[in-house]
């Protein structure tokens, strides 16, 4: 009988490689990060440049004797999906990677342990039990890496205390104190070298909330706010910042699919414990596909919304007529989505820009009878669907329901078009049907005249550039939904297919574009 094996160091590599941010920044955070889901309301960190450790200290739960072996075993966690923002102790194990040792000591009740753990070849990381040496008071756990490196960026406070208030800037901003109460009940309170970690308020000329409420309740599902300068900001806060339970989890414009005219000098933070369910494994981004792409998808589109009434009002948002799309695009957007939809088994990478498939993203039928006024009603009905998913997993495995179709959607329902009671979703009833909310391929345009790309893919949008030059002299020449379309197929190919074989996917994308002229105009 064989015996699977697994090369430990180069499976540790990949994890790391899976964070967009150095090791030593990826260990730090995820170190908070498991803090705080294990219910701690104070965090300390000693660096000792002499002896090469940094210690952690926190007052959380702490884990018993059984617990503290598991929590050896690669990717071993008894968290729940939705409620934490670390990944299975992620950070220390990488911290295996550039440690001589990594001694963790944990209490909790009666019992009080410790272990010490290394990495002594490719395939084994052995650790054994030890003494406590008293890192902990009375209940938490403590870790004190050793590290190979005397010059690590670890054993330097200024980094430190940088990567915390860069990553959990929410915990750290009094705004948010009373948003993130009723997940931390206690206030957090983070300690480098001794100095606690003042929360600090970001100020600015021009500043504008954003809130989003589901279903008239009182306390907003989303919170946060904007801020404008009069120059330029610094890079690392430019854009939108989107948070969960305090945690940082992309920045930027990119990931909105929303840029203002003047996007140095804008910023914000918003905060969505819900999209804590819609995290990705190693927490480090968001699903799009399956209920959990829906929910994220549908908060992402109203936060769109709420941004786009604030640069409104600030002035800043892009609304002349040399920013509409041009006419063509509507009918041709439908066009490529039913290309995707046939490219799809061929390529399938596609299926996450693809409305429907099995397994994927599914159309949520939204809205009643009725008028609809409510801009936040999609995001209502993604969150409900999303805890009938996770409450009733059996019937996610029956046939699904055959979808309505109908006119074209009015402007959104009142906000009692859904059932607030057992978090059912009230389905369009005898009253005219209506067509699914949109989350697949979708077509944008921006100027970017440095950019020698015809266009670029971005979420599930394809930002075409209208400052290339050949975007203007297909204008000129009345062929801009050809240009347009092989914007898109040059956007999707490395996505859909490996370098080799892109000329193959424009090639097949272009040809199956073409081909609907040959088939019967649908109703």
């Amino acid at each position: 009988m064989g015996e699977t094996r697994v090369d430990l160091l180069h499976l540790l590599e990949d994890l790391r490689d899976a964070y967009p941010g150095s090791i030593e920044e990826t260990i730090l955070t995820e170190i908070v990060a498991n803090a705080l889901d294990s219910g701690a309301s104070q965090i300390t960190f000693e660096s000792d440049p002499a002896l090469s450790t940094l210690t952690t200290v926190d007052n959380g739960s702490g884990m018993r004797r059984r617990e503290l072996a598991r929590y050896h075993d690669i990717a071993a966690s008894t968290k729940t999906r939705g409620q934490g923002i670390g990944f299975a102790g992620i950070g220390i194990k990488l911290g295996l990677l550039v440690c001589e040792e990594v001694l963790t000591e944990t209490q909790r009740g009666k019992s009080h342990v410790a272990t010490s753990w290394r990495m002594a070849s490719r395939h084994r990381a052995p650790w054994k039990w030890v003494p406590p040496p008293g890192m902990t008071l009375e209940q938490g756990t403590a870790v004190r890496l050793k590290v190979h490196n005397t010059l690590s960026p670890l054993l330097d406070p200024g980094f430190l205390e940088a990567s915390i208030r860069r990553h959990y800037q929410p915990l750290l901003d009094p705004t948010f104190d009373e948003f993130l109460a009723a997940h931390y009940p206690k206030s957090i309170a983070i300690y480098v070298n001794g100095r606690r970690l003042e929360k600090q308020r970001w100020e600015a000329p021009n500043q504008g909330p954003l809130e989003i409420r589901l279903m008239r309740k009182r306390k907003p599902s989303a919170f946060g706010y904007m801020i404008r300068e009069k120059f330029a900001i610094p890079e690392e806060r430019r854009g939108l910042s989107i948070s969960t339970y305090g945690k940082v989890i992309r920045r930027g414009w990119d990931w909105l699919g929303l840029t203002p005219s003047d996007p140095e000098a804008v910023g914000g933070l918003i905060e969505v414990p819900e999209l804590a369910a819609c995290l990705t494994l190693n927490k480090g981004d968001f699903i799009r596909v399956g209920a959990r792409g829906s929910a994220y998808l549908a908060f992402r589109k109203a936060i769109q919304e709420a941004v786009s009434k604030q640069l409104a009002a600030w002035g800043d948002a892009r609304e002349s007529k040399e920013y509409q799309r041009p006419k063509e695009v509507r009918p041709l957007q439908k066009d490529l989505v039913r290309v995707l939809e046939e490219l799809a088994t061929e390529f399938p990478l596609l299926t996450s820009l693809v409305e429907q498939h099995s397994g994927g993203q599914k159309k949520l039928p939204l809205g009643s009878s009725g008028r609809v006024t409510d801009p936040r009603a999609p995001v209502t009905a993604s969150v409900i669907v999303q805890a009938e998913a996770d409450k009733n997993t059996e019937e996610a495995t029956k046939a699904p329901v055959e979808q309505p179709t109908g006119e074209e959607p009015r402007d959104a329902g009142p906000a009692h078009a859904f059932s607030t009671p057992d978090h059912n979703l009230q389905l369009p009833g005898k009253g005219r049907a209506r067509k699914p909310a949109h989350y697949g391929l979708d077509i944008q345009f921006e100027d970017r005249p440095d950019d020698l790309q015809l266009g670029r893919l971005v979420e599930s949008t394809v930002w075409v550039n209208r400052s290339h030059p050949a975007y203007r002299r297909a204008l000129a020449s009345r062929s801009i939904g050809y240009h347009i379309v092989l914007a898109v197929a040059m956007a999707l190919a490395p996505l859909a297919a490996e370098s080799a074989n892109e000329h193959g996917f424009i090639t097949a994308f272009l040809s199956r574009w073409g081909e609907a002229l040959d088939q019967p105009a649908s109703r």
